[in-house]
């Protein structure tokens, strides 16, 4: 039997409730499979602050460092809130960026992923979804404008002023342009990069390190895309993509505004991915106002989890087992109330109804 430990980090909001379901479906893998997880629940984020004083602990961290992935939830609080924290502990910016830095998840995944039978959860008209939308967003993780050096401070002329740098070296875009071009193979050999070259000299290098890999990736068909263009595409022509590779902060934006043709990133999981270590999480934040309510739907939560399951565990099968039950569960018609539109002809149910009903289906399989 092949034993795991899993980090398990609930996090803020919605987090608590998202992750029993997560937790419901793993107990059924173990059930299913030769295989058992160690499951080592650690505090995140803004409740950790409020608990410990700090948003990402060192029993945390010991945590982390000692699973085979993680598996964390959604962080954050409501502005009044939010307000509390000092700054440089706030969730994002205390225990986020610090987790991506410490092990070095330099590779984001999110998968943007609609059938046309679940088109009616998304504000595009059904002829521009046409047969679905099914696309992987690549961000880079761990370099950029978010990890840039930064500084603050009163300039010559007595003015406020925020400074931040952009960098990146040709390492960093190398492994995650690779990244990309290894994904196009395994999918449809279309690898759309997207970038600022017109502008940007970070850019400029992108595209240059992107036609040196392309020449190792013959069979994949190489697009260029300037980032304002790629957000009116996703737009108005979603089904032209198929994997698109792009640096940071083009792919925080970029990948929300996926979330939003699907209808919510309640429909977004992610990985995010390191050398030696991987963690999963929804792409959507802990929506407070509705955290305890028992109505926010754990689709991305599960979808992390089978992300998991194919990429840290090797378990294929089983993770296309769980897409399929979670997709058979909407395709029933249930759904939860913070995902559901008036007017449309869907049974409600609550989170952890909505957890049984994917236990049910993967039973089924």
């Amino acid at each position: 039997m092949k034993n795991y430990k899993i980090a398990v980090l609930a996090g803020d909001g919605i987090g608590e409730e998202i992750m029993a379901e997560a937790i419901k479906i793993l107990k059924l893998v173990e059930e299913r499979n030769d295989v058992s997880f160690e499951l080592m629940p650690g505090e995140f984020g803004a409740s950790a602050w409020f608990n410990t004083g700090h948003s990402f602990p060192e029993e945390t961290k010991k945590i982390c460092d000692q699973a085979d992935a993680i598996l964390k939830g959604t962080i954050g609080l409501s502005h009044e809130e939010s307000k509390k924290i000092p700054v440089e502990e706030l969730p994002e910016r205390g225990a986020l960026l610090p987790m991506r830095r410490r092990y070095d998840t330099f590779a984001n995944f999110r998968p943007v992923y609609l059938p046309a039978s679940l088109a009616h959860f998304s504000p595009l008209k059904p002829e521009i979804i046409g047969d679905g939308i099914d696309i992987i967003i690549i961000r880079e993780l761990v370099g950029g404008l978010y990890f840039g050096e930064k500084e603050t401070g009163i300039n010559d002329q007595g003015l406020r002023y925020a400074r931040e740098m952009l960098e990146y070296d040709e390492n960093q875009i190398r492994r995650i342009v690779e990244t990309g071009f290894q994904t196009a193979m395994k999918r449809k050999r279309v690898l759309h990069s997207i970038h600022k070259s017109n502008v940007l000299k970070s850019s400029v290098l992108w595209t240059d390190i992107v036609g040196e890999v392309s020449e190792d990736y013959p069979a994949v068909e190489v697009e260029h895309v300037l980032v304002d263009a790629a957000a009116t595409y996703l737009c108005l022509n979603p089904g032209q993509f198929d994997v698109m590779v792009m640096e940071n902060l083009f792919g925080d934006i970029l990948s929300d505004q996926a979330g939003g043709i699907l209808g919510s990133l309640g429909l977004m999981p992610s990985a995010c991915v390191g050398p030696e270590k991987s963690y999963y999480e929804p792409s959507h934040g802990s929506a407070p106002d509705i955290a305890g309510k028992n109505i926010a739907n754990p689709y991305s939560m599960i979808g992390s989890v089978a992300m998991m399951l194919e990429m840290s565990f090797g378990m294929d099968e089983e993770a296309k087992n769980l897409w399929k039950a979670m997709q058979s569960v909407f395709a029933a018609g249930y759904s939860t109330p913070d995902l559901s539109k008036p007017g449309i002809d869907i049974t409600m149910v609550s989170t952890q109804e909505f957890g049984d009903r994917v236990s049910e289906f993967l039973i089924s399989q």
